[in-house]
């Protein structure tokens, strides 16, 4: 079961790369690295789950938090840059 789910998760972390490659715009690139990040917060939690390790999920938290902020600044970033070509 664990390797099942980890495999999942890795044809959806390989899907996500492929639209980071082709994305045709910087925030369709931006979200799919987003989505990596939230796949690598599953396999964080899967992999603790299934050891017993129940103090990943405080590691998989910090690293949900590190990445929501960073993709909110990264888009801002971009938001700003875009308004003053206008």
């Amino acid at each position: 079961m664990f390797e099942l789910s980890l495999l999942i998760c890795g044809l959806a972390v390989i899907l996500c790369l492929w639209r980071v490659a082709l994305g045709p715009t910087a925030y369709d690139r931006i979200l799919a690295v987003n989505a990596v990040g939230s796949l690598v917060i599953i396999g964080i939690t899967l992999h603790g789950f299934f050891m017993g390790r129940p103090e990943f999920i405080d590691i998989a938290i910090l690293y949900a938090l590190i990445n929501f902020i960073g993709t909110i600044a990264i888009l801002k970033l971009f938001s700003e840059n875009k308004n003053k070509k206008n």
